[in-house]
């Protein structure tokens, strides 16, 4: 039985360990710019923001879309108070987060600006 224990406490602490890495450790960053056109909190059980950035690089040309998700309140009241307008996200790429309890994307924005 403690045996059992053991490798039950070992497994969980993996995971607990493998979720902070994938949470505090970014594959990749940088900057998207464009318009954005849907921002909502959503989620069952575990609300997240969630959004989604159209990107326009010549009028006439195909909109590319960009998905994202915003922890943080304050970037989210931000983009909410500059919905519509161009908008420049900061984003920070995690890949394998092991639930949607993070956010339903891979790409996290950590800033948000109003494009000049």
């Amino acid at each position: 039985m403690k045996v059992l224990a053991g490798v039950l406490i070992v497994l969980i602490a993996a995971l607990a360990g493998f979720t902070w890495l994938t949470l505090h450790w970014s594959y990749s960053e940088g900057e998207r710019a464009g318009f954005v056109q849907k921002f909502s909190r959503k989620g069952w059980l575990c609300k997240t923001w969630e959004g989604e950035l159209a990107m326009v690089t010549l009028p006439g040309t195909l909109t590319e879309k960009f998905p994202f998700t915003v922890r943080d309140d304050a970037v989210a009241a931000n983009l909410n108070a500059n919905i519509g307008k161009r908008m420049m996200l900061h984003y920070e790429q995690r890949k394998w987060v092991p639930s949607s309890c993070f956010g339903d994307t891979e790409f996290f924005v950590t800033a948000a600006q109003v494009a000049q």
